[in-house]
């Protein structure tokens, strides 16, 4: 055989090789030698992630990290209350203190301050409950329908918020000096923050006896409920004698208790009387 007709077989041979790889898969080459992957090593696997640390806060000027101010301190309402209270010198100046206090959000909702009414010389303090429309309105306490019918009950024994004498005048205030949305009771952390203001009203005042209508005023000066239970008996608060009684819209509604109601003024006017 010729060397050129040998050089043109290898080269067919060749050909037809590659042809048979490419039909078997093979469609490039890697190396000199085969390669056997059962032979591989294990893959390693990936470390796991690493959370980034957080970022530190550049320097100001001075060089050191910058750090958040300090929450301001919570205000205690019930504390700020005794304090301002405390500091009243006179019933105008107890006036003013409520008028600028403003942790209580009753008076947010509110009309007006409704703060006394009567002869603050008086020898009883009536302490009622909250104002209510009426008395929102008007700016002093008892003047709606419950008010109309204290009054009728006050005379019956001699007594008014209107008498020039102080001997047979009352002075009248409520626990709550806004009205509450709603008429509805108030709660008892707004009762603790009036508290001191009540304590304070009642020391400048200086009433010889204490009649609580209700049991928002009862819960003030007693830390107890229970109106119905206590009215008619008399007890101490304040260092002061203390007559517990029904609230007029109380008798409004119940007419049948008007019998109690009346054993009680009999009883605040004894006492008055010193039988």
């Amino acid at each position: 055989m010729r060397l050129g007709e040998q050089i043109e077989g290898d080269w067919a041979a060749s050909l037809a090789a590659l042809a048979w790889q490419l039909d078997c898969g093979v469609d490039e080459v890697i190396g000199d030698a085969g390669l056997d992957r059962y032979d591989l090593p294990e893959p390693v696997k990936p470390a796991a992630a690493v959370a980034p640390a957080p970022p530190v806060p550049a320097p100001g000027r001075s060089g050191a990290a910058f750090v958040p101010p300090p929450e301001p301190p919570k205000i205690d309402p019930v504390a700020e209350a005794r304090g301002v209270a405390a500091r009243a010198g006179s019933l105008e100046a107890l006036r003013e203190a409520l008028e600028a206090f403003d942790l209580c959000d009753l008076r947010k909702g509110a009309r007006s301050l409704v703060f006394a009414d009567g002869d603050p010389a008086a020898r009883v303090l009536i302490l009622g409950e909250a104002p209510g429309r009426e008395e929102d309105m008007a700016g002093r306490p008892f003047v709606g329908r419950a008010g109309q019918l204290l009054d009728r009950m006050l005379a019956a024994i001699g007594l008014s918020r209107t008498s020039p004498d102080p001997a047979a005048g009352v002075y009248i205030t409520n626990v709550m000096p806004w009205r509450p949305p709603g008429n509805r009771d108030p709660d008892e952390a707004e009762i603790a923050m009036m508290r001191p203001f009540v304590e304070r009203h009642i020391a400048l005042a200086d009433p010889e006896v204490i009649v609580v209508m209700g049991n928002t005023p009862l819960m003030a000066l007693t830390g107890t409920r229970g109106i119905v239970r206590a009215r008619g008996s008399w007890t101490q608060a304040l260092g002061r004698p203390l007559l517990p009684m029904v609230h007029p819209a109380y008798l409004l509604r119940n007419p049948l208790a008007k019998r109690e109601a009346w054993a009680d003024l009999l009883a605040l006017q004894a006492r008055l009387r010193g039988t």
